[in-house]
């Protein structure tokens, strides 16, 4: 971030001496023009002006020249990503900066590799600019990072993502390391998570959150909102004691009984342990089923904690994946609670799959809504662009349908990537299941040995004849997986993500459809 905020603010500054240069013949056009009404008259208004679209990856890019077609040549496109570097690892520069800042339509994924985006779009001298964000375009049907059996973690994560060390606390774990605990673990007087963040305690953490995360600051206190929500605004507990204080400064107490753990597999792949406690006086007013984790499978001193409780039974408390009302020691002050939840972000937090242009249905949605942009941006090419819309669209459905029919058809419905698994919406799209040695966004270039030997036995278990790879890879793994197999025979084949492609790969011909075709060829050698 450090790196980026020095780039941003040499742009600012090389910004602000362009602005100064020209602040004369500005103010004299001032008194002769008026502000366009919309970005069509504003494109109208200077005959000759080309429009500028600046795409951070390979298909968005590809997908604005389908959709402009022979009005390409009035345009002035930018491929930002154009030098094999691929979406997790870049850094935007001072050129890159100022082209986003000055451009009339800037396209980008939005998942967590993009936190820079947000300053960027800050430095903007377009008024008139379209943002198009994928994943928001793409709404509900995105996917959450999902961490299949014999998948590795990277090194430095631990429980979805926590900025500083909790020893204890744990996110994957086999159910026998569980241990049982008694509520004295949790003992002491506690506070809510839910006023705090209502008063606007806690903004700062939400802001600090949106510096490098997927959503803005106003997103993540919905979010918070969301799991913090709880009736009780205070807990006591002491020994077997829970007394729950309401919002209305009512109290309601029982003792409670220890009724054993249940684990909680998340839709993220990993776990929780919830420990359960019953009320001993059912006609105490106190909640009857209680259900308390921290992220810790041991005996241990909680520093947080997550309450869920129902009246009628544990299985009724309410969608504990995103309900999870926080509490705090009662003795942190608010700005200390925001600094805990600075460095603290929640277990629970959503991680999602930023992939989404390896979907040829997801391809489909997401042209339409460039078309859409561009022809609001540039109303006199309106119907042309949408014509060309329309007949990208009938190929890339043509070319779905071939994937399915290919699918349909083949013996084998896994596949098995001896590296990072970008092509999760792929999968899914079809019906495939899948193993990989790491999850799409991973940093890792290693895979362990329980990792080779894992997916080496799934080879052999399910009588795979080839192992995949992305393009960027040096096959390493999957050459180790191959050499663990009992046949030690298989082949190693490419799928092609589109996060390496660079300038070169686009001069010598290189499409959205046609990698998406030969990625089709090597699926049915992968599934014979």
């Amino acid at each position: 971030m450090r790196k980026f905020v020095s780039v941003l603010a040499a742009a600012a500054m090389m910004a602000a001496c362009l602005i100064g240069c020209g602040k004369q013949a500005e103010n004299a056009a001032a008194a002769s023009s008026t502000a366009a009404e919309n970005t069509t008259a504003a494109m109208e208004a200077e005959t000759g002006k080309k429009l500028k679209v600046v795409s951070t990856i390979f298909p968005e890019y590809d997908w604005v020249r389908e959709i402009l077609g022979e009005d390409a040549k009035n345009a002035e496109l930018t491929l930002l990503l154009n030098n094999g570097v691929d979406l997790h690892s870049y850094q935007p520069t001072v050129d890159d900066i100022m082209k986003i800042a000055s451009c009339d339509l800037f396209l980008y994924v939005g998942g967590e590799s993009d936190g820079w985006v947000e300053d960027a779009l800050a430095e903007s001298s377009n008024p008139n600019r379209k943002v198009i964000n994928l994943l928001s375009v793409l709404g509900d049907s995105i996917k959450e990072e999902e961490v299949k059996e014999g998948m590795q973690a990277d090194e430095d994560e631990h429980e979805h993502g926590h900025e500083h060390d909790h020893s204890k606390e744990v996110s994957t774990f086999e159910d026998s390391e569980v241990k049982d605990r008694a509520l004295s673990d949790w003992a002491g007087e506690w506070q809510s998570g839910y006023p705090l963040l209502q008063s606007g305690a806690l903004d700062e953490a939400f802001e600090h959150k949106a510096e490098s995360g997927k959503m803005t600051a106003a997103e993540y206190k919905d979010y918070y909102a969301k799991g913090y929500e709880s009736e009780y605004s205070r807990i006591r507990i002491d020994g077997k004691h829970i007394a729950f204080t309401d919002n209305a400064g009512k109290t309601v107490e029982s003792d409670y009984n220890y009724v054993g753990y249940y684990i909680q597999n998340w839709s993220t792949g990993t776990k929780a342990a919830m420990y359960r406690f019953e009320a001993a006086d059912k006609a105490s007013g106190a909640p009857l089923y209680v259900e308390i984790n921290d992220h810790m499978i041991e005996p241990a001193e909680a520093e947080h904690f997550h309450i869920r409780m129902s009246n009628e039974s544990f299985d009724a408390i309410e969608d504990p994946e995103n309900r999870w009302p926080t509490f705090f020691p009662a003795a942190l002050s608010p700005e200390e609670v925001c600094d805990e939840l600075i460095g603290h972000d929640h277990a629970e937090e959503k991680e999602y799959d930023e992939h989404v242009w390896l979907s040829l249905k997801n391809a489909k949605v997401l042209v339409n809504a460039i078309a859409e942009d561009l022809a609001e941006l540039d109303g006199a090419h309106r119907d042309s662009y949408m014509a060309n819309a329309a007949a990208y669209t009938e190929k890339l459905s043509a070319l779905d349908q071939e994937y399915q029919s290919a699918v349909d058809a083949a013996p084998n419905k896994t596949v098995l990537f001896g590296d990072r698994f970008p092509f999760r919406y792929m999968v899914d799209d079809y019906g495939l299941d899948y193993y990989a040695a790491f999850v799409g966004c991973s940093a890792e270039t290693e895979a362990s040995f329980e990792t080779v030997v894992f997916l080496a036995k799934k080879m052999d278990e399910l009588g795979l004849h080839s192992v995949l790879k992305i393009e960027s890879s040096d096959g390493k793994i999957a050459d180790t997986i191959v050499q663990n197999t009992k046949e030690k025979n298989q082949s190693v084949l490419t799928l092609d993500s589109m996060q390496s492609t660079t300038a070169k790969d686009v001069e010598n011909g290189a499409t959205y459809l046609s990698i998406m075709e030969k990625n089709l060829d090597v699926l049915k050698e992968a599934l014979r």
